[in-house]
């Protein structure tokens, strides 16, 4: 039990000198994983396989499949589907991209309180300025591995999503 308050104190201070920034990083990089999570989950779990069953039950029970009405409901349907399996990535790929600017932001406002401390105590204290230089790096480091994290993520949940649109394509076949 006292290694476990041990690591939580170093991750508290770890955050403590990231600064602000660092929950703010930490907020959007859970966001990003929860939507992460959620179409990992929709794809793997029966959700999607709900939805296919469903729009291919509804093109086999139409009685005319080849006229150019036929051929727009398929198209629709096929639209129905992508939309379905889309949805959440461009906010995944948003947060995506928001993690490096918070990390620069966070650079920012470390290399500010190290000119602060600068100003005030003149270039001749290290240790004065560990702070703004902690504070400078941290939050950089932390955005650019969220970011890395969900560049795989995103990556694979787009060509999975594009297979599957092709799938839906190819099991909603018309008698020619």
């Amino acid at each position: 039990m006292a290694s476990l308050y041990a690591e939580i104190a170093r991750f508290d201070d770890f955050l403590n000198a990231g600064g602000p920034v660092l929950f703010a990083i930490m907020a959007v990089t859970f966001v990003m994983w929860v939507l992460i999570s959620e179409r990992l989950l929709y794809l793997r779990g029966s959700g999607h396989s709900v939805d296919l069953k469903r729009i291919v039950d509804e093109w086999q029970s139409r009685q005319d499949q080849t006229s150019w009405y036929a051929l727009q409901v398929r198209r629709y349907l096929v639209a129905e589907m992508a939309l379905k399996l889309r949805r959440a990535i461009p906010l995944i790929k948003t947060c995506i991209a928001i993690c490096p600017l918070l990390g620069l932001m966070g650079t920012v406002t470390g290399m500010i309180s190290v000119f602060e401390v600068m100003s005030l105590m003149g270039g001749g204290s290290p240790r004065a300025m560990a702070e703004g230089v902690s504070r400078a790096t941290i939050p950089t480091m932390a955005g650019m591995v969220a970011a890395i994290s969900g560049i795989y993520f995103c990556a694979w949940l787009e060509r999975k999503t594009e297979a599957e649109v092709r799938r839906t394509e190819d099991l909603l076949t018309y008698a020619e």
